[in-house]
């Protein structure tokens, strides 16, 4: 993964997982990108609450799985002209999942208002071959450090 489009995980729990995503001007991908008057794209709002659920569908499982997105339905971006300088909180909660597949939904806001949402997203599940590394990366990735990530099932 070249990007993180989350800093930090703040709340992880069975089903949901909260996080938050300081956008600024030096951000890599502004660079170059309507120079004169930067603008955080729409895409990348998407990308920050699909990839803040997708470690919360592998929390879920234990680190067991990885998970790939396979459809988005539902996606909102209330205002496509948000320029750089916010801190956003990212919420994120399975509402099924299985062995296979995951559906969830995720939303984004911003000084108390939302800037964007996705109704349905559904990931495809596959098997992990090294689920102690899956989450020793997650804790690198999340800022959770050496919080204990138990199986949800047994406990956390």
């Amino acid at each position: 993964m070249r990007f993180l489009f989350y800093d930090r995980v703040n709340e992880l729990e069975k089903g949901r997982i909260v996080g938050t995503k300081a956008f600024s001007l030096s951000e890599e991908y502004l660079h170059g990108h309507f120079s004169r008057a930067p603008l955080v794209p729409g895409t990348i709002l998407v990308e920050a609450m699909v990839q803040l659920l997708g470690w919360g569908i592998i929390h879920a499982h234990d680190f067991r799985l990885s998970a790939i997105v396979s459809v988005l339905e539902g996606v909102t971006i209330a205002n496509s002209r948000l320029r750089p300088d916010f801190e956003a909180r990212i919420t994120a909660e399975i509402l099924s999942t299985s062995a296979s597949d995951s559906l969830g939904r995720a939303w984004l806001d911003a000084g108390g208002t939302r800037i964007a949402a996705v109704d349905r997203v559904i990931f495809s599940h596959f098997p992990a071959p090294r689920p102690e590394a899956l989450r020793e990366l997650f804790r690198y990735c999340s800022g959770l450090g050496t919080q204990d990530l138990h199986s949800p099932e047994r406990g956390a």
